[in-house]
């Protein structure tokens, strides 16, 4: 009978296992396995910083003010981590690095160092190395720090917001919406200016950058290489160009002449500034560059509500294989989608451009600090309290593990004279390759404006004449006539399969930020393949007999989704959960029109959902007819 059991489990695995090419898709975790690791009960663990130690332990800050040391925290074996508290009765940190023996810490005014001094792995001094100004409003963050090669510490500044102009991002006291260079002596050095919430920051081949989030004048978030005297954009912290040691002249007022603050005032009150939709002729950052040097371009874009709406940590891949095949690549968190993003770099005419990928989502918390472990788990640091995050747990910490299974991705993409260079994880199949209807994108840009975020403008489609494969399948290059400098390059590979297994790329877009072309020689129309399968009779094709078409009184779930994920509802609003934004049920139960919602989803009224912390942005780049299907889709949701 044993024997029997034994012979009927084996048959059921055979035919179970999916064919090679068949069976479910592939999904994140079958490649980055994602882990919990348990907290004690009573300890809260609302990350602001993680920092792997020497040791292997793993130092963690949280906003209730505690660092606590992390002993085990990978679980080895099996066994449990074990907590200890290191520090307590700090201001809401938002970061911790290690140098030489020492933890250092931003809290909300001051830079801290924190020294065991006895070895029992208690902090027995804390030392202020430089306190700035606060006015103790609450939206006055500091993030940081981050080591420089010369072992000075960055720290950011986040700006506060207007009593009466709530909605807009102001520096009351000096160095709000600026970058510090901190010094151990306590000497310091304003960096750069023109940051509005820089919660994410990173070290890049010895050089500083940084992420910000889509708000007043901040039209998507991104990712910033961050020179000395440079200005990113957010006017605010323009007000101190004028005192000691500022490496900018620029002012307010230089700027107010060019860019609209569009500060209207109605019977004594100020008008929060709206989209203007169909603008002729809207501010871009590139036409500010041009008349302000001081401008610094976003290096990397991350679209707004595709990869993330609130971008954080950047971290690098220095793992040498532990974490998989994206060695020396950069990690982005997002605190608001509860994922992580990855973004490859590269320097053209002394302009830092690159491409985007999403990388793995799914995350209990919103991702704010991330670092490796000496194994190469990387760690995420979480939180939501007060900023809501797809995560619905208030914080946690979690770790990824490369399961040792490589995933079909574009490893990563390259600009090229005529286009584009994708470098893939694994060989393509030669015919889905050479198959331009694999291949498809479209392009668009932000409006540079006082308004919170901008909808994406300029939207073109991009074709492609030509694409040479190499011959093991390891490249694909993409030729194409529709490069704008200074766009994203939004580019989809869905028909791309995998020689090996069949297998779809696993996230088949990239997001190209481009800025200038390289130089070097264009494909020859002779060296391209023009072959697309819509239009080929190189195959016989089967005649099908058309099915009748049954017209539907409002859009299926099926017929529904594609027209959220372009739009990028997604990224805030599910069917039944409650993510960044109300759930489309909620929505229903409040019996809207269908006019009505396409006049909310045009202009949102965050007041209606006062129990929301991160209000919806207004979405005009969405036609009225996807809004109308949309709205037929909702309302439908409530019978």
């Amino acid at each position: 009978m044993h024997t029997y059991l034994i012979l009927l489990a084996l048959l059921a695995g055979l035919f179970s296992t999916p064919l090679r090419g068949q069976g479910r898709k592939p999904v994140e975790a079958d490649y980055y396995r994602m882990t919990t690791v348990p907290v004690p009960e009573g300890i809260h663990l609302e990350v602001g910083g993680v920092e792997t130690l020497p040791d292997g332990s793993l130092a963690v800050c949280t906003r209730r003010g505690d660092v606590w040391i992390i002993e085990n925290p990978g679980m080895k074996k099996g066994t449990q981590p074990n907590f200890r508290l290191f520090a307590s009765g700090l201001h809401e940190p938002l970061g911790i690095a290690y140098l030489d023996g020492a933890l250092y810490t931003a809290q909300r005014g001051e830079l801290t160092k924190l020294i065991d001094e006895n070895g029992d792995r208690i902090a027995d001094v804390y030392e202020t190395i430089y306190a700035w100004p606060l006015s103790a409003h609450y939206h006055e963050y500091s993030f940081g720090p981050k080591i420089a090669p010369d072992s000075s510490f960055f720290v950011t500044c986040n700006v506060a917001f207007g009593d009466e102009e709530w909605w807009r991002g102001e520096s009351r006291v000096p160095w709000r919406g600026w970058t510090l260079n901190i010094r151990e002596d306590g000497t310091i050095q304003p960096w750069a200016t023109g940051m509005r919430s820089p919660a994410g920051i990173g070290m890049i081949d010895g050089e500083f950058f940084y992420t910000d989030n889509q708000g007043d004048w901040i039209g998507s978030g991104a990712v910033w290489y961050v020179p000395k005297g440079s200005f990113i954009g957010h006017p605010a912290g323009l007000k101190w160009t004028g005192m000691e040691g500022s490496p900018l002249s620029l002012t307010t007022e230089q700027l107010y002449a060019v860019a609209d603050p569009m500060q209207v005032k109605e019977k004594g009150q100020y008008i929060k500034p709206e989209n203007i939709r169909n603008e002729e002729n809207p501010n871009l950052l590139y036409q500010m560059k041009e008349k302000f040097p001081e401008f610094q371009l976003p290096a990397v874009i991350l679209p707004h509500g595709i990869l993330g709406i609130s971008n954080t940590e950047i971290v690098i891949d220095e793992t040498d294989g532990k974490f998989g095949p994206f060695s020396g690549q950069a990690f982005v968190g997002d605190q608001g989608q509860s994922k992580i993003m990855r973004v490859v770099l590269e320097k053209i005419d002394g302009q830092y451009q690159g491409v985007a990928f999403d990388f793995r989502s799914g995350f209990q918390s919103g991702v704010l600090r991330m670092d490796w472990d000496n194994s190469g788990n990387l760690f995420a640091g979480e939180t939501n309290r007060g900023w809501g995050s797809a995560g619905t747990t208030n914080s946690g910490l979690q770790y990824l593990s490369w399961t040792g299974k490589t995933p079909f991705e574009m490893k990563t993409v390259k600009a090229m004279p005529d286009g584009f260079e994708i470098e893939l994880t694994m060989p393509a199949s030669l015919e889905s390759a050479e198959d331009l209807d694999s291949y498809s994108g479209k392009s668009y840009t932000y409006k540079y404006h006082p308004v919170y975020g901008s909808p994406q403008i300029n939207i073109e489609e991009i074709t492609f004449k030509g694409v040479k494969v190499s011959d093991d399948g390891m490249k694909i290059r993409l030729v194409t006539d529709h490069i704008r400098p200074h766009y994203v390059h939004e580019i989809y590979v869905n028909g791309l399969v995998a020689r090996e297994n069949g297998n779809g790329v696993l996230h088949p877009t990239f997001y190209y930020t481009l800025h200038n072309l390289p130089s070097g020689p264009k494909l020859s129309p002779g060296e391209t393949s023009t072959y697309r399968s819509s239009v080929s009779t190189r195959r016989p094709v089967k005649p099908v007999t058309p099915k009748p078409v049954v017209k539907a009184t409002t859009p299926t779930d099926a017929e529904i989704t594609p027209l959220l994920n372009k739009n990028t509802c997604s990224a805030c609003h599910q069917k039944d959960t409650r993510v960044v934004g109300p759930a489309f049920t909620s929505i229903a139960k409040r019996k809207y029109s269908n006019e009505k919602i396409l006049e909310l989803i045009y202009n949102p009224q965050p007041k209606n959902w006062p129990e929301y912390a991160t209000p919806m942005a207004p979405m005009p780049q969405v036609s009225r007819e996807d809004a109308l299907k949309i709205a037929a889709w909702i309302n439908a949701l409530d019978n």
